[in-house]
C-alpha cells in the first residue's frame, strides 16, 4: 500500500491512498452490521494496509464510530480517523453554533475513545453557512483547544470547494471525484494542489454504478440511499450515482467496459483513474464485506493507466456523461 500525505505544511501526514468509508457499517444502507461483522471488514482493510477510516456522527446515529473506537482497542496498526460534523437533525440546515459543534465533537471522542479527533470535517453544510465563515473560526478554536488536530469540509460542488480553500488552516477536501465526476478537473484540483490541501474522493465507484454489477433491474434495500435518493428525493442528487439517472448510469458503465485493459475490472479501472490524479491524497471507497475491502486495497499496486486511456476517458465524460448529471456539481 502505498502512502500519501494529507495536506502540506506542518499538520500533514501520511495515509493509505486507499483508505475506507464507513457509512456502509452504521447500517445506513439498510444492512444490518454487527459489531463482528464491522469488525471483519475493518481487520481485513488494516491486513491490506489501510490505515486510514473516514466516518460521521450520523452514520448509523454513532454506530460506525462506536464500531471504529472498539475496533481500535483491538488492533496494533496505527489508524487515522476522519469524522464529520454538520448533518445531524439539531443543527441541519440553519441550526449552527460553537456549542453545537463542541457538543458534537464530544460525542465523537466518546465514541471513537481517543483524545483528539485527527480530523474533523464540515458535513456538506449548506454554501450560506460556509460563507458566513463563523464554521471555520469555531474549527480553529477547537484546533487550538486541542480537540481536533485538523479540519476540513465535505462539499458537494467546485463552488463551495473553492470557497473553502479560502480560509486559513484548511486541510483537506472531502469530494465527489470519479470517471462520471470530471468537472473538477479543471480548476479544483489544480487549486487544490497549489494550495496545498489534501483531497479525500468519496463516491469513487459512483454508489457502485462503476463496480459494473449492475442491471437496469437491479433493485436495493427500502433504507439504501440508491432506493430512497434516487432523484435526490432526500439529499443532494449528486451523492446517489453522481447525479445520473440510473438506467443512463447503467448504459454508460456498460460503454465502458469496451474500454477496460487486458485482465482489469471496471472497479479497478475506475478506482485507478482517480489515483493517477497528484492532487488526490486518498480515495474512500466503502466495503460490505471482508474480501471487497481486500481487493480495493489492491488497487494501490496496480501500474498508471496510460495517457490515451485517460484521453479518451475524459472525451467518454464530455460527450456521453457530463449532460445526463443532474444537480449542483
Amino acid at each position: 500500500m502505498k502512502l500519501r500525505t494529507l495536506g502540506s505544511g506542518n499538520n500533514g501526514f501520511d495515509i493509505s491512498e486507499v483508505g475506507l468509508g464507513t457509512w456502509q457499517i452504521g447500517a445506513d444502507w439498510g444492512k444490518a452490521f454487527s459489531e463482528d461483522k464491522a469488525f471483519e471488514i475493518l481487520t481485513a482493510a488494516v491486513e491490506s494496509g489501510i490505515n486510514f477510516f473516514d466516518t460521521a456522527d450520523v452514520y448509523g446515529n454513532g454506530q460506525s464510530e462506536s464500531f471504529i473506537g472498539e475496533f481500535l482497542k483491538h488492533t496494533n496498526k496505527t489508524v487515522r480517523v476522519a469524522t464529520k460534523f454538520g448533518r445531524g437533525a439539531d443543527v441541519y440546515p440553519a441550526s449552527y453554533s460553537k456549542d453545537a459543534m463542541r457538543n458534537a465533537i464530544e460525542n465523537s471522542l466518546t465514541r471513537l475513545d481517543v483524545d483528539a479527533l485527527d480530523l474533523l470535517q464540515l458535513h456538506c453544510i449548506p454554501t450560506s453557512e460556509m460563507q458566513k465563515g463563523e464554521v471555520f473560526d469555531w474549527l480553529r478554536d477547537f484546533k487550538a483547544e486541542g480537540l481536533i488536530r485538523t479540519f476540513g469540509a465535505s462539499v458537494e460542488s467546485v463552488e463551495e470547494g473553492l470557497l473553502c480553500m479560502q480560509q486559513e488552516g484548511l486541510q483537506s477536501l472531502q469530494i465527489i471525484f470519479n470517471i462520471f465526476r470530471q468537472k473538477l478537473l479543471t480548476e479544483l484540483l489544480p487549486e487544490a494542489e497549489a494550495k496545498g490541501v489534501g483531497l479525500i474522493v468519496r463516491l469513487p465507484l459512483a454508489s457502485g454504478l462503476l463496480s459494473g454489477k449492475f442491471t437496469k433491474q437491479t433493485q436495493f434495500d427500502e433504507k439504501d440511499h440508491r432506493n430512497f435518493n434516487r432523484d435526490g428525493q432526500a439529499f443532494n442528487v449528486g451523492e446517489t450515482f453522481a447525479g445520473l439517472p440510473f438506467e443512463k448510469g447503467v448504459e454508460l458503465a456498460d460503454a465502458l467496459k469496451r474500454e477496460l485493459p487486458a485482465e482489469m475490472t471496471l472497479a479497478q479501472l475506475a478506482l485507478r483513474w482517480i489515483l493517477d490524479h497528484k492532487a488526490v491524497t486518498s480515495i474512500i471507497p466503502g466495503a460490505s464485506s471482508p474480501q471487497q475491502a481486500i481487493n480495493n486495497a489492491k488497487v494501490s499496486n496496480l501500474a498508471p493507466l496510460p495517457k490515451n486511456l485517460h484521453d479518451k476517458l475524459y472525451r467518454f465524460y464530455q460527450a456521453e456523461v457530463h449532460p445526463a448529471i443532474r444537480g449542483v456539481y
